[in-house]
């Protein structure tokens, strides 16, 4: 009897699994990405001056971004800010004044799917249309007068296109060893990396990067794990900084003074 209804929630087990397995390879992009839409004639509602701009690609695709304008009385540079996974640029403007403050203008794109940029979303495409960003930036600014910068999911991007091309700094906040790592972390029963149709492999681009690199994590980081992002410490060259905010969680960060205080030390410099 026992080994009937053993046998029984065994195939029960089994069905589940394998129904979660399926559900999580095709529905993982739902899963991944919580993007938020805007129809074309939008208007962004911005408290700080910018401008919007949309940029033509793969014939059918658009890339939709805002130049945020400096507040200073002069331009020193601009800041190529790649977000997280969540919503639209709308959700993130909050945090422009620290960058515009000082001097710098800042390029944020929405990804395919965000906001007004239309597409499929790709791990290739993000590359691709991060470069046509930096591209952008070069027809105004040099190399070391730009800043890439990347939360959350963004910080991928970021790390993989300051690994091909010249730029000031780098700055990665909540960042992540690689996608498979993250979501293993909370599905070790699957074998994700077989299964998830992107990598996003920060710890393989941070070795390439010659610019100086500024992490910022914090310890209660229930999303990206603070022992996710530490792996990435040994990756970093002499001069990298890995800050560690106690208490720091995904998306508080800026509520604290180790990452205000750097960030206003290194957007001083010149």
């Amino acid at each position: 009897m026992w080994k009937r209804k053993a046998i029984k929630w065994l195939k029960i087990i089994f069905i589940i699994y394998v129904a979660g397995g399926i559900a999580l390879y095709f529905l993982q992009d739902a899963i991944l990405f919580h993007p938020v839409t805007l129809k074309n004639n939008h208007r962004y509602n911005f408290p700080e001056p910018h401008k919007e701009l949309r940029m033509a690609v793969y014939e059918k695709d658009t890339i939709s971004l805002i130049n945020f304008l400096s507040t200073d009385t002069i331009t020193k540079g601009v800041v190529l800010y790649f977000h997280g996974n969540k919503r639209n640029i709308s959700w993130y403007n909050r945090f422009m004044p620290y960058f515009t403050r000082h001097g710098y203008e800042v390029l944020m794109i929405d990804y395919p799917g965000y906001g007004k940029s239309t597409g499929k979303l790709t791990e290739e495409k993000l590359y691709d249309w991060a470069h046509r960003v930096y591209q952008m930036a070069l027809q105004r600014f040099k190399p070391e007068s730009i800043i890439i910068f990347g939360k959350s999911m963004g910080t991928g991007i970021a790390a993989q296109l300051a690994s091909i091309n010249q730029c000031k700094q780098l700055i990665l906040e909540t960042p992540y060893y690689d996608f498979p790592s993250v979501i293993s972390h909370y599905l070790p029963i699957y074998p994700i990396r077989w299964m998830l149709h992107y990598e996003l492999p920060t710890y393989r681009y941070l070795p390439k990067v010659k610019a100086p690199i500024t992490i910022f994590q914090g310890t209660d980081d229930r999303l990206v794990t603070y022992s996710n992002a530490i792996r990435l410490k040994p990756l970093l060259k002499q001069g990298d900084e890995f800050i560690t905010i106690e208490g720091g969680s995904h998306n508080d960060l800026f509520q604290f003074k180790e990452l205000t205080d750097k960030l206003d030390s290194i957007l001083r410099l010149q």
